[in-house]
């Protein structure tokens, strides 16, 4: 069925800002029991693998350019486009993950054929999300877990940001994309051709919806004895938060952060300034590649 989208227009786009990646870099697909997913991977053959997932949206794995050549100087990075979203996975086929279930079989099947018992996982938005729904399914298999400004996973949204979501999500079209990344950056420069890849992504045809689920069981993060950064946007019009009166004036406290440091028994939290929820990963501050390499590197 013809839906009279540019695929054209969206791969080139993906293709330019993939040209910002490291130049050795290759890309592998892998059989999956939903299709064939797409999978960009650079750095050292023998290095840690660590495994990248991208927001929601038209974020696709190219999203993670600013940080893949720090990445891949001590470590072999996966980064992942994902099932049922915008990207260069396979929505062909008679199966499609429909759960939280689904979703841990589908990235179990990318593992596997990558030949990773162990790894590092990370996420951003909807990808951490996954990520640490992932950490939970199969603790012996993750070993370091890091979540860039998480969506679900310990707090909901601002209503304001579902607000100003909900026309671009009833009606996708380009405009609609870029009046709500300028709100939500709060005008702040943004790299051009990330910017037309995600308004190529807008009326991305697919064959299923992306999962949603619950957020993680209080109990279930309670016994996540592994290493954990979350890193939050300073920025952010995503994610909750509220002020605290204190001595010193009245500082933004992260519901995220508050309930993350009382339920993951070894996490780490930071707040990256200035930048935004939709600024990570590609244009983000030093401060988080830094923070990365240092976290992954222990």
């Amino acid at each position: 069925m013809s839906t009279g989208y540019d695929m054209e227009g969206f791969l080139a786009a993906y293709d330019k800002v993939m040209a910002k990646w490291p130049a050795e870099r290759e890309a592998v697909t892998v059989p999956t029991p939903y299709g064939t997913t797409y999978v960009n991977v650079c750095g050292p053959r023998h290095g840690p693998p660590v495994v990248l997932l991208p927001g929601g949206g038209g974020a696709t794995s190219a999203s993670w350019y600013a940080q893949a050549a720090d990445l891949a100087r001590t470590h072999r990075v996966f980064a992942v486009d994902l099932v049922g979203a915008p990207g260069r996975t396979d929505q062909a086929g008679d199966r499609h993950p429909r759960t939280v279930a689904d979703l841990m079989a589908w990235l179990d099947a990318i593992l596997d054929d990558l030949g990773l018992e162990e790894t590092d996982l990370g996420g951003h938005s909807y990808g951490a999300w996954i990520a640490l729904h992932y950490a939970l399914h199969a603790r012996a298999r993750v070993q370091r877990l890091f979540l860039l400004d998480p969506t679900q996973c310990f707090a909901g949204y601002r209503p304001a940001y579902l607000l100003h979501a909900l026309p671009m999500l009833l009606r996708p079209a380009p405009r609609r994309v870029r009046a709500f990344l300028e709100w939500e950056t709060g005008g702040a420069p943004l790299d051009l051709d990330w910017l037309r890849l995600q308004e190529a992504a807008a009326g991305f045809p697919s064959v299923s919806k992306p999962v949603t689920g619950p957020r993680p069981a209080p109990e279930a993060l309670r016994g996540l004895d592994m290493p954990v950064l979350l890193l939050l946007a300073g920025n952010s019009r995503t994610l909750p938060r509220s002020r605290l009166r204190s001595s010193g004036g009245t500082p933004i406290t992260y519901e995220v952060a508050r309930r993350a440091d009382a339920l993951l028994p070894q996490v780490e939290t930071a707040v990256l300034p200035d930048v935004s929820h939709h600024g990570l990963p590609q244009d983000a501050p030093a401060e988080l590649g830094r923070r990365l390499t240092e976290f992954l590197r222990r």
